[in-house]
């Protein structure tokens, strides 16, 4: 199953470290990565920059432009009243059926702020007991996640995410 998350870190260059930590665990074939962005908010920045990866050329196009587009209108648009509401809206619809609704936009909008960085993660066929083990100690929390109550359980009693 396709899973996408966003995981929050304290520090401007934890999703970073969890980038790699995820890049160098698929290619052991301990999870398959369809496509990442990090987006990272140093402090005194006036907004966060962002880098996403391509994993394959092909799937890369679409996924980049998803980035692209979703990251552009959660950070890169004007958070001036109706302005902010009207983008979240304008993206959450033409998200429509990738399973990422308006009410995790605006969480994800919210949650990310100056100091803190976040990795975002299309993912699939994880062995989630040996990636865990590449995680432990690190302080992360699962911001959102298309998975169900259940799933989303088992990813945080693995991970050991806040959420």
């Amino acid at each position: 199953m396709t899973t996408f998350t966003v995981w929050k870190f304290e520090d401007p260059y934890g999703a970073d470290r969890a980038a790699s930590v995820i890049q160098h665990a698929a290619g052991e074939g301990l999870i398959k990565v369809l496509n990442h962005a990090v987006v990272r908010w140093p402090v005194g920045a006036s907004r966060p920059s962002t880098d996403n990866v391509h994993e394959d050329t092909w799937r890369g196009t679409g996924w980049g432009a998803l980035w692209g587009m979703l990251i552009g209108a959660l950070f890169f648009v004007p958070v001036v009243g109706g302005i902010a509401g009207a983008a979240v809206g304008a993206i959450s619809r033409a998200l429509h059926g990738t399973g990422i609704t308006k009410e995790q936009l605006e969480k994800i909008r919210t949650t990310l702020t100056e100091g803190t960085s976040a990795l975002f993660l299309v993912s699939d066929e994880g062995n989630l007991d040996r990636l865990g083990e590449r995680f432990h100690g690190v302080h992360m929390k699962l911001v959102d996640t298309n998975l169900t109550d259940e799933e989303r359980q088992v990813l945080l009693e693995t991970f050991g995410g806040a959420r």
